[in-house]
């Protein structure tokens, strides 16, 4: 399963900037929409493309395996 670690993104960018990082100041800087990011980070699974995924590795200046992981079915919490 892809798993989407954008709540820890937040939390790191918040705490190297020494601020409260929201998902509605990200939605601005990238044009992604507030509620897909809350999918994003809240809703186990969820399936977005690409586009997003570039967009935030680019607001958060990372890459790809910083943002996203593969989390194999037998090591998820139940």
């Amino acid at each position: 399963m892809i798993r989407f670690r954008l709540k820890e993104m937040l939390a790191e960018k918040g705490f190297q900037e020494n601020r409260r990082v929201t998902l509605d100041e990200v939605a601005k800087a990238t044009g992604i929409h507030r509620t897909t990011l809350s999918k994003i980070a809240n809703q186990r699974g969820y399936n977005t493309g690409t586009e997003q995924v570039d967009r935030l590795c680019a607001y958060f200046d990372c890459r790809v395996e910083e943002i996203i992981e593969y989390v194999p079915m037998n090591e998820q919490p139940e």
